[in-house]
């Protein structure tokens, strides 16, 4: 992922903090937040490549809904081995779409990519092998999540996989809370303070509604995929995978 200034958003105490938002001033910290609050990203993107590399096929289209900076995309064009295919990155952030198109274009690889300002619940999906929702389907709307899964798996080819990557809520009050409790000190651990974590839980509070991970499993069902895996899990942060 490209370099980008340390994360100090949260640093100092604000009067009122805002609901979270992917700007210009988050997406100039992007790599930096990211990595030191998402346990295990690297692995999750390194995997994505590996899956694309497995279940790409030839003449298909694979979407990167909620890109951000290109990092799932990029894995993706480096793993596959499928001829005649093509990328489309779809992200509603301007800022996120003008950054990620010249990061993109950073970078060789035979497979082209399209990078796209959009709402995600707008974009058809047709022809897909491959479908990546890397920490996107926890900032929409809840009663708008199963539509986007039937979306995805109507546009999928049989065979096809999709990819949720996602915070999530453990049903177990105590469980839950244990995540947390793992997961801020982990961002301790990162160089956070105890304002910066505070601040940030209260700027995502309303924009970032996460599921249990039995209820993406039920919802995916419903939605027509015949298989569904749970691959990773650290603390309160998981990825699944699905099969139509």
């Amino acid at each position: 992922m490209t370099s980008s200034k340390p994360d100090l958003i949260f640093s100092n105490k604000q009067r009122q903090v805002k609901d979270f938002t992917f700007d210009a001033q988050v997406v100039d910290v992007f790599p930096d937040m990211i990595s030191r609050s998402v346990p295990g990203y690297n692995t999750i993107i390194d995997t994505i490549g590996r899956l694309s590399q497995q279940y790409v096929t030839d003449h298909s289209n694979i979407y990167d809904l909620g890109c951000s900076l290109g990092a799932a995309t990029l894995a993706m064009r480096q793993g596959i081995q499928s001829d005649h295919c093509r990328i489309i990155g779809v992200d509603n952030s301007a800022a996120m779409v003008d950054r990620c198109q010249r990061h993109v274009a950073a970078f060789k690889g035979q497979t082209p990519v399209e990078i796209i300002e959009a709402d995600v619940l707008d974009i058809a999906i047709e022809n897909a092998s491959m479908v990546v929702l890397n920490f996107t389907l926890q900032f929409i709307e809840p009663d708008k999540r199963e539509t986007l899964l039937a979306n995805i798996a109507n546009g999928l080819n049989p065979g096809g996989i999709l990819v949720i990557s996602d915070k999530m809520i453990h049903p177990d009050k105590t469980c839950n809370q244990t995540l947390i409790d793992l997961h801020h000190d982990f961002k301790r651990a990162n160089g956070y303070s105890e304002l910066e974590i505070a601040q940030k839980r209260t700027a995502l509070e309303n924009v970032m509604k996460p599921d249990a991970i039995d209820v993406h499993h039920e919802r995916l069902s419903k939605a027509g995929f015949s298989h569904s895996s749970t691959w990773f899990q650290c603390f309160n942060f998981f990825s699944l995978f699905a099969i139509k």
